[in-house]
């Protein structure tokens, strides 16, 4: 990949995920050199210049001396590398580089080019710093994440490097890399910027795109499992509420269902209406997309923004507030509520496929002898437990607040936060829907000889473990359901 003058989301992934490797183009390397030539322009006037010879936030008004202005420097990475409690993963901090990086090449940073070619060298030699996941309010940037990865980039704190966890210095040693020494604004321009939100907003994006259409997919075994109307989906509904989303499940769920063999069974049948959680899948699941949408288009403004602090213009450095992380903070507890609501209506069609006073089915879908056998019983308690904890995880970190760095700093964004519980929630919603998945399937199996739409039935064949015929431990297929929906395999097919 070549950095130049946009960042894609797949970019980012290819990055973060599968080890592409990096370069600076060359119109991207001219605007890091013209800007480093204006902040040593600046130096040698007498002005004060926030974050090139002052201290920092509360401490602005202290005038740094020339001699030590670089000290000053390293001084903040090893100040702010406060973070604590468990580290991100490889690919968040992956993701972060790469932002961080690409901000930096737009030319209004100040920094050398030996700088962004440090993040760069240690993406494409694998090595990636330890950064703790807590500590960072989310504005003045994701200070102690950022300054982790700084850190690490002087040849102090650890790394991990071919699987193992090192000390820094050892890692760039064994890659035949040098550690940096700062110079006048860059360990500044390193640790401000809202890229530990993005990073970590990005991927749930990317996930929560690929869980969106798998939860479509089995929503729509659902409907057949249960032998729900098509009705609720004719389009003419849809066109006098017509919402993107909307219109977009209504036609999807009818394109899966065509065809069904156990559909046609009931054609006639004296039921007037479904439940909610089939008859509204557009309007819920339609609302989910519409979020997913707008929260990309809020990432990828992010993405492709300068958030660091001050920004170096041709006629001086300007100080103002692009490191505030509250529009991705909003978009992580909006998308988190989303995904809340994706695994709510989930979890209620589960019952309904478990419950034999609305199925229609044996009790719990058990095979074998009833009562000796409990079935998908229990696998309903999961899911149930499962949203409940999104219901608390889902209140928004946005709407909080703690002023720091002695009231200079007094309204804060709390992003990282929102972003670390949209993850949770994501990963807890994607193991309800591989649970509707491992239900809904083998509900089917109760209609043989009847098959469903010939879209789905590839699907449920995927799904559906037949081998069982009584009660078993069911774990490793359940994982085999989520790792399908996480490689994409219930979106890819049929297509």
């Amino acid at each position: 990949m070549i950095i130049d003058d946009e960042l894609s989301l797949e970019e980012l992934i290819k990055v973060a995920r599968n080890y592409e490797k990096v370069e600076l183009s060359k119109k991207a390397i001219e605007r890091i050199k013209k800007s480093r030539e204006n902040v040593k322009r600046f130096l040698k006037s007498e002005e004060v210049i926030y974050g090139i010879n002052t201290g920092f936030g509360a401490l602005a008004n202290v005038k740094i001396s020339e001699n030590e202005i670089n000290d000053l420097q390293t001084n903040l990475v090893r100040s702010h590398s406060a973070g604590v409690g468990m580290p991100f993963n490889e690919e968040t901090v992956r993701a972060m580089m790469l932002l961080r990086a690409f901000s930096l090449s737009r030319g209004f940073s100040g920094v050398r080019i030996d700088v962004v070619q440090s993040i760069l060298d240690m993406l494409n030699h694998r090595i990636t710093p330890v950064v703790p996941s807590q500590g960072s309010v989310g504005a003045s940037g994701d200070l102690a994440p950022l300054a982790h990865i700084a850190l690490s980039m002087m040849g102090e704190g650890e790394v991990y490097y071919n699987g193992q966890r090192m000390k820094a210095i050892s890692a760039l040693e064994k890659a035949g890399l040098k550690p940096l020494k700062y110079e006048a604004k860059e360990g500044l321009a390193l640790t401000n910027g809202t890229q530990a939100i993005t990073a970590v907003l990005a991927l749930a994006v990317y996930d929560a795109r690929i869980l969106f259409e798998s939860s479509l997919t089995i929503a729509s075994i659902s409907i057949d499992a249960l032998k729900g109307s098509t009705t609720p989906f004719d389009p003419r509904i849809h066109e006098l509420r017509p919402y993107k989303g909307q219109k977009y499940v209504a036609r999807k769920v009818m394109e899966y269902l065509e065809g069904s063999e156990i559909r046609k069974s009931h054609l006639h049948c004296s039921k007037v209406q479904d439940a909610y959680s089939l008859r509204a899948i557009p309007q819920v699941l339609g609302a989910v997309k519409d979020t997913v949408d707008y929260v990309e288009g809020i990432l990828i403004t992010e993405m492709n923004s300068v958030t660091d602090n001050p920004l170096i213009f041709e006629d001086g450095a300007l100080s103002g507030g692009n490191f505030h992380g509250e529009p991705v903070a909003l978009a992580s507890d909006f998308l988190a509520i989303a995904m809340s609501e994706l695994a709510n209506i989930s979890e209620r069609r589960i019952d309904r496929l478990v419950n034999p006073l609305v199925s229609g089915l044996p009790p719990f879908l058990a095979m074998g002898k009833a009562g000796l056998n409990s079935g998908m019983m229990l696998w309903q308690y999961t899911a149930a437990s499962l949203v409940s904890e999104n219901k608390v995880l889902a209140h928004p970190a946005s709407v909080d607040s703690i002023p720091t760095s002695a009231y200079q700093e007094d309204h804060v964004s709390m992003g990282t936060i929102a972003a670390r519980k949209l993850r949770m929630i994501l990963e807890n919603a994607m193991k309800v829907v591989a649970i509707e998945g491992m239900v809904a399937s083998r509900a089917i199996r109760f209609h043989a000889p009847l098959k469903t739409g010939k879209k789905l039935q590839e699907y449920v064949e995927l799904l559906e473990d037949n081998t069982v015929e009584h009660d078993t431990y069911l774990e490793e297929h359940f994982e085999g359901i989520v790792e399908m929906i996480k490689s994409e395999r219930l979106i890819k097919r049929g297509k």
